[in-house]
């Protein structure tokens, strides 16, 4: 453990050390040491070049685009839309009540919550949860959307997916 230590001791105190050299020591570890010892074979150890970053000034900050109510501009997330919703037959909820997945990358960040809107309108409480629960939703053609909120602040939603609820009639 302690060659090992001393190793990464000796790669990170100069990048202008000249040479590393690698040994047995008289009690037959491997050591390392910047200057070869009298009297020992001692090989050079070969260290790949250092990474570098060059520091890039910080660019003067763009004018937000204007656009549109329907675009989403500065979009938090990469990806976020609906699934577990049949889009070509109808979705099968005897008792209205069915589930229904929020697909979202990057994960939802901070404080930020998905809420449904169930025919244009906010649909249960904010969740954290990716699985949202409708209960009793009459049969008939709908449209669902999922949104991420900050409070009350709408940071971006999804595209709005029709579909339409098979549910048995009870007189």
């Amino acid at each position: 453990m302690r060659p090992l230590l001393l190793l990464l001791l000796l790669l990170c105190i100069s990048p202008v050390m000249a040479q590393i050299y690698k040994y047995i020591d008289a009690n037959g570890n491997t050591a390392y040491s910047n200057q070869p010892p009298d009297g020992v074979k001692a090989d050079p150890v070969e260290l790949p070049p250092l990474n570098s970053v060059e520091l890039q000034s910080p660019s003067a900050p763009v004018a937000p685009a204007q656009s549109s109510s329907r675009e989403q501009p500065d979009s938090v997330y990469q990806v976020l839309e609906l699934t577990g919703l049949p889009t070509e037959e109808a979705l099968r909820a005897n008792n209205g009540t069915f589930t229904v997945s929020a697909l979202i990358q990057p994960r939802l960040q901070g404080a930020h919550r998905l809420r449904l809107l169930l025919d244009d309108q906010p649909y249960g409480q904010p969740s954290n949860v990716p699985i949202l629960q409708l209960v009793n939703i009459d049969r008939g053609e709908h449209r669902l959307a999922v949104q991420v909120i900050d409070g009350q602040h709408v940071v971006q939603q999804s595209p709005t997916v029709t579909f339409t609820v098979q549910r048995v009639h009870k007189p």
